[in-house]
């Protein structure tokens, strides 16, 4: 990149920085920042603990959503300045550490820009993620583990909080089913496009004659209900159950029974919770969960955009969303926007942010043409 030049590349770093400031409307942000302060500062904050940790924690993604646009801003300045003293003293070490500088701002203002593509009305909330083996047996149980731990590598590459809330072991290896929160600014809003069928074709490590398995993973991304939503959800709707948690192979947690089973009876949706220790927490974890997803059902049913925002997931042939070929080649591919990538061993260890980017465009294109 030694022909690099820089009299036209930083002036359309600062074009692209400003365009990111108008959409993501810094007055109005600041203005956000302001506001959430003086609550934070409030005595009686903490009378309400609820309301306490939703204040804090707004206030810091508002300013750590600030700060990075006040970093981009210094960084474009410092590079210039480095290009200057580069020209000056005709100094190659110094001009190959601007370019290099140079792509790592471009990298920076590419993720922010998708993050001004994210306008939905429950974006910016915490994610609940969902994975259901689907067809394939055994290879389909250990594949839902190996999206899990995909979904929980990225999230703690990038400093996420993460809990897993409830957990279906299958017999012999695997996931039945798994269900974890994802909390960061805009979790849902970025992990929606990760919504639908995924495929894995490898040599099944469970067959002893050593054959090709075809299996399928259902991915359901949904937000994370807040206490300022309003969704009643009457007590003759609900079925409640109660049993003993239990771990893999049956493996007893503990000796009481504190998982819940919730059964909205109007719709048939369930949530089962056994994170917590008690049956009170347990119940309380399940109840948020089904306003979740009761939530996303009634805009689903008002907007008709089910397919957009949850979609009617099989988990088998002909509506997979990805593919992940270890045998006979290797790659992975999104069969919606065709990006891919030919190293699946770094895709399960978190590496898909370029899946979610090109997922997010191709939403908002789609939206666009529409």
């Amino acid at each position: 990149m030694a022909s690099t030049d820089f009299t036209q590349e930083i002036p359309n770093l600062r074009s692209t920085l400003s365009q990111i400031e108008q959409v993501t409307d810094v007055e109005a942000l600041d203005a956000k920042i302001a506001d959430l302060e003086q609550q934070a500062t409030a005595q009686d904050l903490w009378d309400d603990v609820d309301n306490a940790q939703q204040v804090t924690s707004a206030l810091s993604h508002a300013q750590s959503e600030r700060r990075r646009i006040t970093e981009l801003t210094q960084r474009i300045d410092d590079l210039e300045v480095m290009v200057e003293l580069a020209a000056e003293e005709d100094d190659a070490d110094t001009l190959a550490e601007a370019e290099a500088e140079l792509i790592s701002i471009h990298k920076t203002l590419d993720e922010l820009e998708v993050r001004t593509l994210l306008s939905g009305e429950y974006d910016e909330r915490n994610a609940v993620i969902t994975i259901r083996a689907g067809a394939g047996g055994v290879d389909a149980a250990d594949f839902a583990e190996m999206l899990m731990r995909m979904y929980l590598r990225w999230a703690e590459n990038r400093g996420y909080s993460t809990k897993v809330m409830d957990t279906s072991y299958a017999e012999e290896a695997g996931l039945k089913s798994v269900t974890f929160e994802i909390s960061a600014p805009f979790a849902y809003g970025t992990l929606s496009v990760e919504g639908g069928t995924h495929r894995l074709v490898r040599i099944s490590p469970f067959d002893n004659q050593g054959r090709r398995q075809t299996s399928f993973a259902a991915v359901e991304v949904i937000p994370l209900i807040e206490s300022t939503d309003s969704v009643d959800i009457p007590e003759n709707d609900l079925k409640i159950d109660v049993f003993r948690s239990s771990g893999p192979g049956g493996q007893s947690v503990n000796t009481t029974d504190s998982a819940v089973r919730m059964t909205h009876l109007p719709t048939g949706i369930v949530v089962s919770m056994q994170d917590e220790k008690s049956q009170i927490q347990n119940r309380a974890a399940a109840l948020r969960v089904m306003q979740s997803r009761l939530l996303l059902l009634k805009k689903e049913q008002e907007a008709a955009e089910r397919k957009e925002l949850a979609g009617d997931v099989k988990a088998s042939w002909g509506d997979q969303m990805r593919s992940y070929v270890l045998n006979p080649y290797q790659m992975v591919k999104d069969l919606r926007t065709d990006y891919q990538e030919g190293n699946p061993s770094a895709v399960f260890n978190g590496e898909i942010d370029g899946f979610i980017e090109a997922g997010i465009r191709w939403r908002a294109e789609g939206k666009t043409a529409s």
